[in-house]
């Protein structure tokens, strides 16, 4: 009996067609990306995600960021608001850094154009005090009512338990 040795090859073949990214998933990534660059102390919206914020309180990434992806290629729009005694020029260029960094790490993707609108120019606590929403303030409301009353009570509840020794 003979025995014969067939080695059979296997061709690998990749499978046909492409990935793409949502404009969102981009939109993540900046957002994600310019948290922590020093001297931006926020990323405008426009009318409506302005409007949208000043009434709840809303932690969405993608607000004010506009982007254009391709198949290889990322082109991204900012308008941004710069804490005072920042240098417009040096955020730009962590922007720039940051952005290129992360798109480039999650998706393979070239950043190829970077536009950045400075809008306004504000220290921190003028940021801060305008970040407030109607919603922090009803919250507010809401607790300092709650601790008047819980307050009062206990005070009627003192005042009933160490004067009045006849009701047992």
């Amino acid at each position: 009996m003979t025995t014969e040795n067939k080695t059979v090859t296997q061709e690998t073949v990749a499978p046909k067609g492409q990935l793409t990214f949502d404009d969102k998933v981009i939109q993540k990534i900046v957002g994600y990306a310019i948290e922590n660059v020093s001297g931006l102390l926020g990323v405008d919206g426009g009318f409506v995600a302005n409007i949208k914020n000043k009434i709840v309180n809303s932690d969405n990434p993608t607000d004010g960021i506009n982007v254009e992806v391709g198949k290889e290629q990322v082109a991204v729009d900012l308008n941004i608001v710069i804490e005072f005694g920042h240098n417009a020029h040096d955020i730009y260029k962590d922007i720039s850094k940051v952005v290129s960094q992360k798109i480039e790490e999650a998706t393979s993707l070239t950043l190829v154009e970077l536009n950045v609108e400075v809008i306004d120019i504000q220290t921190k606590s003028e940021f801060e005090e305008s970040r407030v929403t109607i919603q922090d303030r009803v919250t507010d409301v809401g607790k300092s009512v709650q601790d008047k009353a819980t307050d009062g009570l206990d005070k009627v509840k003192s005042a009933t338990s160490t004067d009045d020794t006849r009701v047992q």
